[in-house]
């Protein structure tokens, strides 16, 4: 994810203008929110030490600088800690403030538009999942699968999340579908801005969806690599953030890319 938003006069893609009815944010302000609700529902625990700054800028699709700010802004308020040395670095607080957690937390105007965009990715997965069958390269498939074993690899969310918008990317551009795929690729990275940290066993068994996928793609199979791809994405409406908090806590989930 590498989309930029830059410093504190940016507005986030979480509840920027062109989502009708939502308050803007900064970009400051959404990546304290992305990370306070992945406490508050548990997917960072206590104690549990977060990518290096610059690798959270990445994996959030935000400017070091704006990293740099929400986690200091973070860390007056007691959700994380900044430890120095050679075992150093942030981590979740033992014991998280509840009212500052409370603060962090998307409205229902905000879930609903997620759902929206959930949708529309939908569509546009179906679609380019369809033409990449019958029109991706033999260069395109293998790196396809670099990728797939890039994400199996990765240590972290930053890392896997990286890897994961290079991957779908990829399946848009391996459709040829022109300027379409631009569109598809937009989409993307609206939602992408709304992702959270997820612990990182929840993604690689998200994983298993894109290896399915190439060997759908390799396989010329039209029908089975829509299906791989329409329920990979249909899946987000219960595992993005939305769909966790009318779960609750703690409640089995698959998790999303």
């Amino acid at each position: 994810m590498t989309r930029q938003l830059e410093d504190t006069a940016d507005t986030s893609p979480i509840g920027a203008g062109r989502l009708a009815g939502i308050d803007r944010r900064s970009a400051i302000d959404a990546v304290r929110l992305r990370i306070g609700m992945a406490i508050s529902l548990g997917l960072l625990k206590p104690g549990e030490r977060l990518p290096d700054q610059e690798d959270v800028a990445l994996g959030l699709s935000v400017s070091p600088i704006t990293a740099r700010r929400a986690l200091a802004s973070l860390a007056e308020q007691g959700v994380v800690v900044r430890r120095r040395g050679r075992a150093g670095g942030t981590f979740v607080a033992d014991e998280p403030p509840q009212s500052v957690l409370a603060e962090l937390s998307a409205s229902p105007a905000e879930s609903q538009a997620v759902n929206r965009l959930v949708d529309r990715r939908l569509l546009f997965e179906c679609a380019v999942t369809h033409y990449a069958t019958l029109n991706a390269t033999a260069e395109q498939l293998d790196e396809l699968d670099r990728l797939t074993r890039e994400m199996a690899e990765s240590a972290d969310w930053s890392d896997y999340h990286q890897a994961d918008e290079q991957f779908h990317q990829l399946v848009g551009t391996a459709s040829g579908l022109g300027t379409a795929v631009e569109a598809y690729h937009e989409t993307l990275t609206e939602l992408y801005a709304y992702f959270i940290p997820y612990p990182i066993e929840l993604l690689h068994k998200s994983n298993c969806d894109h290896v399915a996928l190439v060997a759908a793609l390799r396989a010329g199979d039209v029908s089975e690599a829509v299906e791989v791809s329409r329920k990979h994405v249909d899946v987000l409406h219960r595992t993005m953030f939305m769909g966790l908090a009318n779960t609750g806590a703690g409640s089995p989930f698959e998790a999303p890319d």
